[in-house]
């Protein structure tokens, strides 16, 4: 029996492995299946791994207040150096791009144990943009031994620096194996979910179409969220049918500019939603952040999604939703060539302008809303777990032997 020790630290990690943890404890006696969290993020983290019913093994909890990217790296390298140590895996799996997942990688290093990289060969080729995951995604690269791609542009990135191509498996991306499973669960709850936002939060969605935002990303602390904030409320008084709904995120350099510019009123007597007051009406709310079963509500019945995240960028698409992205550069292009997300930066009058063509025009709208989301089928973790049967089986498993995913746009790629 071969032991994995996955490891992760933040919200959007939790979501992406949780399949792959599911899918390794459901192979039996195959494989000893551990996981170790930084918890980099504390009650986020937590929120994910409750849905999904996963118990760390380890639990470093370095969180703390006011932490910055030394804060994090430092603790969580030292942290790991011990459960590595006790654990001594055949592997060490981490995913994506944040700075557990290159301090993971790099422990396992030092350690001589082999890597493995869920969600690899992502790139912008800017190493601010986005920051600091850009960097640690490409680092936790060099150091990994076996890497799991989403698409088959994310495998030519890897091969085209130098990875062999025989380490490098088009699996498709985990999250859309998470969200098939929440969004299942949220169908057949649709009612529970309708007087939750109702009773919580004084949210009636029916009959108004919703446009869901999130936004957390550094390089757009500062000017960047200014901007954006005032094209959401020109939004809501050019356009009296639509809804704006926000999850703020917790960094006071998120919460800063978007309650001082789009929190006028607390209305309805709800304690837990500020609301932008509109004319005779509130139709823009600032909720705290979401836990994922309700997020994934709002997406399903949102009209569109203003983001700046990365993992939205995929998540929406699956569900038929167009996505805004409010970045100049994306290390997920496929999502622009399959003509399912757009980039809109954070000019004001940009973001304003995408949206009031995607309100006004079905036509527009239709084009990305039936587009096809380019990043997965709900299978990749299944396709992870099969090459690696066949690694620790002493076989060096190639595209035939896990039936690759391998998305259609080559056509629109062409254009």
């Amino acid at each position: 029996m071969k032991k994995i020790l996955l490891i992760f630290g933040t919200r959007p990690e939790a979501i992406k492995m949780a399949p792959v943890v599911l899918r390794l404890k459901a192979a039996g006696d195959a494989f000893q299946t551990r996981v170790a969290v930084t918890a980099q993020h504390r009650q986020m983290l937590d929120q994910v791994l409750d849905i999904f019913n996963i118990q760390p093994d380890h639990d470093l909890d370095i969180m703390s207040p006011n932490q910055d990217l030394f804060d994090i790296a430092s603790r969580g390298l030292t942290g790991l150096k011990e459960v590595l140590r006790k654990e001594e895996p055949d592997l060490v799996l981490v995913h994506g791009d944040t700075t557990t997942t290159f301090i993971a990688a790099l422990a396992a290093f030092f350690l001589k144990i082999p890597v493995g990289h869920v969600e690899a060969g992502l790139r912008t080729k800017d190493k601010y943009q986005p920051f600091p995951e850009e960097m640690n995604r490409h680092l936790a690269g060099v150091l990994t031994d076996y890497h799991f791609a989403p698409t088959p542009w994310a495998r030519d990135n890897l091969v085209n620096e130098g990875v062999a191509p025989a380490r490098v498996w088009v699996t498709g991306n985990t999250v859309i194996d998470a969200l098939k499973i929440v969004a299942d669960r949220v169908k057949r709850e649709k009612g529970r979910w309708e007087d939750y936002f109702r009773r919580e939060y004084g949210l009636d969605l029916n009959n108004q179409r919703l446009i869901l935002v999130t936004g957390h990303r550094r390089e757009n602390f500062g000017p960047g969220f200014e901007n954006i904030c005032w094209a959401l409320r020109d939004v809501v008084d050019h356009f009296p049918g639509v809804l704006v709904v926000y999850p703020v995120h917790l960094n006071p350099n998120v919460q800063r500019p978007v309650y001082e510019i789009l929190s006028t009123h607390r209305g309805g007597g709800q304690a837990k939603a500020h609301l932008l007051e509109t004319g005779s009406d509130s139709r823009l709310f600032l909720l705290p952040p979401l836990e994922y079963v309700p997020f994934v509500y709002l997406l399903s019945q949102s009209y569109l999604v203003l983001t700046d995240s990365g993992g939205i960028q995929e998540e929406a698409p699956a569900l038929g939703k167009p996505v805004l992205v409010m970045r100049e550069v994306t290390e997920r292009p496929e999502g622009l060539w399959a003509r399912t997300v757009k980039l809109v930066g954070t000019d004001r009058q940009r973001i304003f302008a995408e949206i009031k063509e995607l309100l006004d025009n079905p036509a527009s709208y239709r084009a990305m809303a039936q587009a096809q989301n380019p990043y997965g089928d709900g299978q990749a973790a299944a396709r992870i777990v099969q090459v690696l049967a066949q690694l620790f089986a002493g076989h060096a498993p190639d595209a035939a032997v896990i039936d690759p995913w391998e998305p259609k746009f080559e056509a629109v790629i062409s254009e």
